[in-house]
């Protein structure tokens, strides 16, 4: 038996939708297999699809600035009534429903009167098809340490670093890249992942968003450019520095890739990592970035880092930065660290079967309740 497509659904008494809305002016109403987000303002109610061209968000479970509804998930914004995009977008537009009110009950038709349209956005720079192509081994090199751009100093792990590079541009004749993450402006990770696993995209649902988010070169650097990559830390607190942690959290969204949509975007990549500090915490601090990076998709060579502390009794950060900057053995432990991690990149690049191992990233596929449209 089909179902008639004028047939009227009932949203319920317009009292307790009235008291329901007060103070919030929205929900979500779920009904015969229709999502749905009713608003009340200003006297009257508004009804369009629940669920956000974008990545299907669920709309109801927004807000309303204004007249218009705000996507929990990204914020794309939608005319409660009419369902047109905010202003620019319009044609970004969400089916909307004709409302009527019978026997103090709101009733909606369950035909929309409008159809959905979206308008074409182009797909991000950072979405195209990884794809290695051909040249000399890439190494890139990201710095966690934080300070004032304005007044430098010096960082232990920031002098390993560099001589590493310079070791492997002369002496490996590899094309090398190095970040300073306190040089990049970014955004702290926002969690939608907590709101849905598929909120949180990639690329970034920020970096898509935010054109001045500068992360998309941490981005570039870790999925297309580099074959292996040295991560430098200071030691902070017995951690890794702030900064390590506020990028590691926007990275969430290349692991997320994986449950979402059973694609790796770190194949045949391998990561090191150059630890310093004036105190002792040196294992836990690798532990965290060797099982943070290794969710990623990358693999470690043979020991995998290359660290220095003068331990929690004998802090004295002035004699910290000369022990290093005289240590021959600590530039030459960064030197060998990034050789081994470029002879690993080059067994695995030269073992094609090693792509078969690689699957959902050791976790079941990701099956999500379907949306109702």
């Amino acid at each position: 038996m089909t179902t008639p497509k004028n047939e009227w659904l009932d949203l319920g008494p317009v009292d307790e939708l009235k008291a329901k809305l007060e103070g919030n002016a929205l929900t979500e109403v779920v009904i015969d297999n229709l999502r749905l987000a009713v608003s009340y303002k200003d006297g009257t109610f508004g009804v369009i699809s629940g669920v956000c061209n974008h990545l299907a968000g669920p709309l109801g479970k927004g807000t309303l600035d204004g007249d218009y509804v705000v996507c929990p998930w990204h914020y794309w914004k939608f005319h409660r009534t009419t369902g047109d995009g905010e202003p620019g977008y319009e044609k970004d537009h969400v089916p909307h429903h004709v409302l009527k009110v019978e026997n103090n009950h709101l009733l909606v038709q369950r035909e929309a009167a409008s159809k959905r349209t979206r308008l074409p956005h182009p797909p991000h720079a950072l979405a195209r098809q990884v794809a290695r192509a051909p040249g000399p081994v890439r190494i890139a090199a990201i710095s966690t340490t934080v300070m004032d751009n304005a007044h430098p100093r010096v960082s232990t792990s920031e002098l390993l670093l560099e001589y590493g590079l310079n070791c492997a541009e002369q002496n490996l004749k590899a094309d090398v890249q190095f970040i300073k993450l306190r040089e990049l402006s970014f955004r702290a990770c926002e969690g939608f992942y907590s709101k849905h696993a598929r909120a949180c995209s990639w690329p970034c649902s920020i970096t898509q968003m935010d054109p001045k988010d500068q992360l998309d070169q941490v981005y570039e650097a870790l999925v297309h450019w580099a074959d292996v990559l040295i991560i430098g830390t200071p030691i902070r607190w017995g951690s890794a520095s702030s900064l390590y942690y506020k990028m590691a959290e926007r990275l969430n969204c290349i692991q997320n890739y994986i449950t979402t949509h059973n694609k790796v975007l770190i194949k045949n990549k391998v990561v090191g990592f150059v630890i310093t500090g004036g105190q002792d915490n040196i294992q836990a601090v690798a532990g965290q970035m060797m099982g943070f990076f290794s969710e990623l998709g990358f693999v470690l060579p043979p020991f995998p880092y290359v660290a220095h502390s003068l331990g929690w009794s004998a802090e004295n950060m002035e004699r910290n930065i000369k022990v290093v900057e005289q240590s021959e053995a600590l530039r030459e432990g960064t030197r060998d660290l990034i050789r081994r991690a470029v002879q690993t990149y080059q067994a695995l690049a030269a073992t094609p079967a090693i792509e078969e191992l690689i699957e959902m990233g050791g976790r079941k596929a990701y099956n999500p309740a379907p949306v109702e449209r």
